[in-house]
């Protein structure tokens, strides 16, 4: 099958473009810069020049292959609102030009948020009226017409080097020279290895389920502290709670998230895909850090 990736020179996109060359797929991986075409290129995939923005160079990638996995996405906090905006019109692109066909369309989406506290979200939970949060990957996904369309909801995915937005919590850490919790630290965050993650990827890929929501949790749900502990060993330093009132100061615009309890469930997925996590867990990875040069 010939699969067109966007955000294919990315953290997720380079695994998942070697997990599906490696399946005996053909990658047709979207790359912005000349840095990223010879990275792919290294792969053995074929290159797609655009962007996120460019919703053509979207269009024609699209039209031009078996099927699209959408990973792209700006992540620049300072304009968050700004970049789920593109990233609607960039997936209602993608769907403009599968539409009627038959290929499937998968689409990346988030766990957080999806349930109360306390409570496992499950890929039976479909996103609230009040989500709080301008993204809407998964409900443009879901309502394109005639469009095959599945999503992958995504915890916090990581290796040694990167962990999705605990990284900026170990930014932080060593911004401050302390690793926090907020409170008692007993909101969880589930998570999974990015090579898990890739390989759910093509799994959906190769199920082509339309409608389906599957979720890459290897683990339910990691307390904050124990997280906090870890990246403490990880980097050497002291561990300690704060307020609620003080984690706006601490951890700026992560605060939204710090006391968040984010936990989900992945049984219905491991069981229609036969997918089973292997990678090493969270808390190995942030005791191993790999840390970039300041």
């Amino acid at each position: 099958m010939r699969v067109f990736v966007t955000g294919a020179t990315g953290f997720i996109g380079i695994p998942v473009v070697r997990e599906l060359i490696a399946a005996g797929h053909e990658v047709l991986g979207m790359a912005r810069s000349d840095e990223g075409e010879k990275s792919l290129a290294a792969l053995g995939a074929n290159v797609h020049r655009g962007a996120l923005e460019d919703l053509d160079a979207l269009r024609t990638g699209a039209a031009a292959s078996d099927a699209v996995i959408h990973l792209a996405f700006i992540h620049d906090w300072s304009k968050f609102a700004e970049n789920c905006e593109t990233d609607r019109r960039a997936i209602e692109a993608l769907g403009s030009a599968l539409a009627g066909s038959g290929k499937p369309l998968i689409v990346t989406a988030g766990t957080a948020g999806l349930a109360g506290p306390g409570r496992l979200v499950t890929e039976d939970d479909d996103v609230p009226p009040d989500f709080p949060f301008p993204r809407v990957s998964e409900q443009t996904a879901l309502s394109l017409k005639s469009v095959r369309a599945s999503v992958v909801r995504l915890p916090q995915v990581h290796d040694r080097v990167r962990q999705g937005l605990l990284t900026y919590a170990v930014a932080v850490a060593r911004e401050k020279s302390v690793s926090a919790y907020v409170g008692e630290g007993r909101n969880r965050w589930a998570a999974a290895h990015v090579s898990d993650v890739a390989r759910l990827y093509r799994l959906v890929l190769e199920k082509n389920e339309a409608g389906a929501k599957y979720h890459a949790v290897a683990e339910e749900g990691i307390s904050a502290r124990d997280i906090a502990e870890a990246i403490g060993r990880g980097l050497k330093l002291p561990v300690k709670s704060i307020s609620a009132d003080e984690a706006p100061a601490h951890f700026g615009w992560l605060a939204m998230f710090a006391s968040r309890d984010l936990p989900a469930s992945s049984e219905k997925t491991r069981r229609r895909l036969g997918w089973n996590p292997t990678g090493p867990g969270l808390i190995a990875d942030l005791e191993h850090l790999r840390l970039p040069d300041r």
